[in-house]
């Protein structure tokens, strides 16, 4: 099984395109949060996710979503490889977003607006 949920905050606004097949495409970071104690000391430490959104879900993420939103991200992990120049080969991890909730509004906090699959409920119980 290949399935990720996360909640936390974008680092910036989404950057978007469209691939040769018209196929909508939107990428953002996502920042969440986990806390460490040492010796006594509480420690908040921020992990950075990149989330790719096509289609619907694209357009909507590229429509409403803006640096420092709150948002639940469901969806899977991908890794791809490319070469370049060639002989150097790279490596990315991202989160491909099947759904994206939309957890807060500007200047309305703890509302929620979904966009994705309607398969699974993994955002809907995140509030």
């Amino acid at each position: 099984m290949n399935k990720v949920i996360l909640i936390g905050r974008l680092g910036r606004d989404p950057e978007d395109r469209v691939l040769p097949n018209g196929t909508p495409v939107a990428n953002f970071s996502l920042a969440t949060n986990h806390f460490r104690t040492t010796n006594g000391t509480r420690q908040q430490y921020t992990d950075w996710h990149r989330i790719v959104t096509f289609g619907r879900t694209a357009e909507q993420c590229r429509q409403y979503l803006r640096k420092g939103r709150l948002v639940c991200v469901e969806g899977s992990l991908r890794t791809r490889t490319w070469e370049k120049p060639p002989g150097e080969r790279h490596y990315t991890t991202e989160v491909l977003a099947a759904r994206v909730a939309f957890l807060d509004r500007q200047g309305e906090p703890a509302a929620e607006q979904e966009y994705g699959s309607d398969d699974e409920d993994g955002c809907e119980d995140a509030s």
